[in-house]
């Protein structure tokens, strides 16, 4: 294993880097703010599994999220934290270290 792509393996983030949270957070770092129902529909997943993936984001500091209203007309959106955005970048090199270029 090179150098490079051993640097890339310790730069994973174990939270960003399952599958489903890191399709959220890919979403997530192209717009300001996006509700449950966009990322729902975007990532194909169910409302219990969003909700799961997006709390382990939220524990980690990654997400901000905003509630408004309540029953039907209840809405949640959520947005990065700049820790989340450092975060994401920060993976994101080390992934493109660890496949380098073809």
């Amino acid at each position: 294993m090179s150098e490079t792509a051993a640097s890339g393996l310790a730069g994973l983030d174990p939270v960003i880097h399952a599958p489903k949270r890191l399709a959220a957070m890919a979403v997530l770092s192209t717009a300001d703010q996006v509700t449950f129902r966009f990322l729902k529909e975007r990532l194909g997943i169910a409302d219990s599994d969003l909700s799961k993936q997006m709390s382990a984001l939220e524990a980690a500091g990654y997400v901000a999220v905003h509630k408004s209203g309540r029953g039907r007309g209840a809405s949640t959106s959520f947005k990065l934290t700049r820790a989340g955005r450092t975060a994401y970048r920060a993976h994101r090199a080390a992934l493109q270290a660890l496949l380098g270029d073809d």
